[in-house]
């Protein structure tokens, strides 16, 4: 028992973040069965190319309004009300992705299907803020991270399972009902969440909408530094594939493991990192992130083997190197009544100004994978730099 309990303070399992962890689990292994399959459910309903773009560009976007007021709602009503109304949104988009299989009801129920995952964001992240020191802060989002992974190791395979045995449209609906189940299993777990004490919530504040000169000088040093490193991972994030089957020349399969051993790199990572990062200070685990960011495009691009690629698989894993410490600086600098907001607003602003960098990636693409490999390598020094700069500005 003594050696249990040890552990669950070494990794930050207390009270509300174990309820919110578990829930997590429950509603991604949902989640997964099918919702990678959904672009390709969009095509065997009829949908065109346009309207599956549509739909991934809605992900993207949705991520990023969704944030905001997701924030604000968990500041106004406390993490269990807002988890409660977000998972039931989601319940509410399977539902009608189950009950009409029609191209256009599943395009329109993305905007109800997505409300967990994008809405909860702040309210996942500042629950940590108020359950651990902040000497654990980077433990509790690695353990996170960890659980999030989780359902996409799981999901899929059993998704892709009913598929095969009951045909897409048959093994959609499946398992749309099973996540609806595993969804209403959700909403009872976090009814386990304890109720948020009264909030000094300022709504002054938010009526008059995100603004970075509210943040504090090192989040927005830390905000403007990851928006330059995101434009990295996203000028070549949807041609690495591309690349690595036409020019290294790889199969379908091949390129599975890579994104196995990628995943896998990253899930190793978490834990120790954490650990060293709440206890030696985490801006230079924040810097070694944003290298391996950075390093990644290049190496991709000077991988001609599988063994040169499976290298740069392993450095595309080990940009997750400092996320634990890096959210755990945005948890940080964002403490305060409006918390939620806060964070809420920093991933508005930076996923907002960042959904471009595809566009540019296949502008870039364009004139062949040296100019946007080199140009993604670009942005990721900018970015590491910028932050680099301020931060020897600040200790010194």
């Amino acid at each position: 028992m003594r050696n249990a309990r040890a552990v669950a303070d070494f990794l930050g399992l207390r009270g509300d973040v174990v309820a919110l962890l578990t829930a997590m689990i429950v509603i991604g292994c949902g989640e997964e069965l099918w919702i990678r399959f959904v672009p390709k459910y969009l095509d065997v309903l009829g949908a065109g190319t346009l309207a599956i773009g549509v739909y991934d560009g809605l992900k993207t976007l949705l991520g990023a309004l969704y944030a905001y007021p997701g924030g604000i709602l968990t500041d106004r009503w406390g993490h269990r009300k807002a988890l409660v109304l977000f998972t039931s949104l989601s319940i509410i988009g399977y539902l009608i992705v189950f009950a009409i299989p029609h191209w256009p009801a599943v395009l329109g129920a993305t905007f109800l299907f997505l409300s967990w995952s994008s809405f909860s964001l702040p309210a996942t992240f500042s629950l940590v803020g108020k359950n651990l020191a902040p000497e654990k802060y980077g433990m509790g989002i690695a353990v996170q991270a960890i659980v999030k992974r989780v359902p996409i190791v799981i999901g899929p395979v059993l998704g892709g399972l009913l598929i095969d045995r009951l045909g897409f449209r048959g093994g959609m609906r499946v398992a749309l009902v099973v996540s609806s189940l595993l969804g209403a299993a959700t909403v009872l777990i976090q009814l386990r969440i304890s109720e948020d004490e009264s909030s000094s919530f300022q709504s002054a504040s938010w009526r008059r909408g995100p603004r970075i000169g509210d943040f504090r000088p090192e989040l927005r040093h830390l905000l403007l530094s990851d928006i330059l490193v995101r434009f990295c991972e996203r000028i070549p994030f949807a041609w690495v594939v591309i690349y690595a089957m036409s020019y290294p020349g790889i199969g379908a399969r091949e390129f599975g493991y890579l994104t196995s051993l990628e995943t896998a790199t990253a899930m190793v990572c978490f834990i120790p990192i954490a650990y060293l990062s709440d206890r030696y200070g985490r801006e230079t685990f924040v810097v070694a992130t944003f290298v391996f960011f950075t390093l990644f495009p290049l190496f991709l691009l000077h991988s001609q083997t599988i063994a040169w690629l499976a290298a740069a698989f392993v450095i595309r894993g080990l940009k997750e190197f400092g996320e634990p410490a890096r959210k755990a600086l945005i948890i940080q600098y964002s403490a305060g009544s409006n918390q939620g907001r806060v964070i809420g607003a920093y991933y508005l602003m930076r996923d907002l100004i960042v959904t471009p960098g595809s566009l540019l990636g296949a502008w870039l693409w364009e004139a062949g994978p040296r100019v946007n490999f080199w140009g993604a390598f670009v942005c990721g020094l900018a970015g590491t730099v910028y932050y680099v700069f301020h931060l020897q500005r600040r200790t010194s």
